[in-house]
């Protein structure tokens, strides 16, 4: 089931998320509808703040990014903690699905350790670079209750701001099914 995406400037994506316990219902049925909107949205990643949910899930398939499409970069993240960032900071054009049409260069780190529980509640540790390191750190900033906006200059957020207000109003045309809180 498609979701739809909350836009910039609902409360629920400032929010710090909460761990998923064990016997959270319908758990897989929840992932499998994060895919999909994603799919649909032409996402490469979605968090669970971004349909509403203030859980501690992301989802990310790096196949729609041609560097990465034949990576098997797909991957479900749940109750995740970055352990360490580290390798040389760098800059890249980003995006988000709760801010469309909204393009900003980014600087992040290169390489990040992440431990978290898989689809099927496995323990895992690993070690990202590149631009799997960089979705994993945007997707990690939703459940942290940060947007790649906060990582801009101030400058910049003052020329966005007209932009931002009127995706929070829903004043945008998107090819998918989002929330607006203030429409």
């Amino acid at each position: 089931m498609i979701l739809p995406i909350y836009a910039y400037g609902d409360p629920v994506l400032r929010r710090k998320s909460v761990d998923i316990a064990e016997d959270y219902p319908d758990l897989k049925a929840l992932i499998d509808n994060m895919f999909e909107t994603m799919y649909a949205a032409n996402g490469v990643g979605l968090a669970a703040p971004q349909i509403g949910k203030n859980i501690r899930l992301f989802v990310a398939d790096g196949s729609g990014i041609e560097q990465l499409k034949d990576s098997g970069f797909k991957k479900v993240f749940i109750n995740p903690v970055i352990t360490s960032q580290s390798g040389e900071s760098w800059s890249y054009e980003e995006g988000c699905l709760s801010i469309p049409k909204i393009r900003e260069n980014i600087l992040r780190p290169s390489v990040v350790t992440i431990t978290y529980y898989d689809e099927n509640r496995t323990k895992m540790t690993e070690t990202y670079d590149g631009l799997q390191a960089r979705i994993i750190q945007h997707e990690y900033d939703h459940i942290e209750g940060i947007l790649f906006t906060d990582h801009i200059s101030t400058l910049k957020k003052q020329l966005l701001k007209g932009k931002l207000s009127d995706i929070s109003k829903g004043k945008i045309e998107t090819d998918y099914k989002m929330r607006f809180p203030l429409k």
